[in-house]
């Protein structure tokens, strides 16, 4: 099951060209996946907070622009042992065109040992109800 995100491309996330600055995207993929976190249980409280991100990345497919309404879908590719990997795809909310694919790893972690932590079963059965299913091409 996928989790989605809508946002609203503001001025001030576009280039001297017009189109979405590539850093806007990473706001928006971080936004969708914070949201989803709290969504899929790991809570809200800073002073709680679980998960830690050990590598971000997003594909730019095509130009994005301002005041475009942009849908982000996420959903969880991998489970590890204390890891798991978010899926993000940035999409036009009104068309459906692929804008941006992203990717994310996240880490549950004890920020007062730093150190990984097991994912405890409660969090792990959460994030398997939002497995990736299937591969679906969207591109080009």
């Amino acid at each position: 099951m996928a989790y989605e995100t809508n946002v609203k491309v503001r001025f001030c996330e576009t280039d001297a060209l017009g189109h979405i600055s590539n850093i806007s995207y990473f706001i928006y993929l971080e936004e969708a996946r914070t949201d989803f976190f709290v969504e899929l249980g790991f809570g809200a409280d800073l002073e709680d907070w679980k998960v830690i991100m050990a590598s971000a990345k997003c594909d730019f497919v095509r130009q994005g622009y301002y005041n475009q309404k942009l849908k982000v879908v996420s959903e969880v590719q991998r489970i590890g042992r204390s890891s798991f990997t978010i899926v993000h795809r940035i999409e036009d909310a009104e068309n459906g065109e692929l804008i941006a694919k992203g990717e994310a790893s996240a880490v549950y972690y004890d920020f007062k040992a730093q150190k990984s932590e097991k994912i405890p079963d409660h969090l792990r059965d959460v994030l398997e109800k939002h497995l990736v299913k299937e591969t679906v091409v969207h591109d080009q």
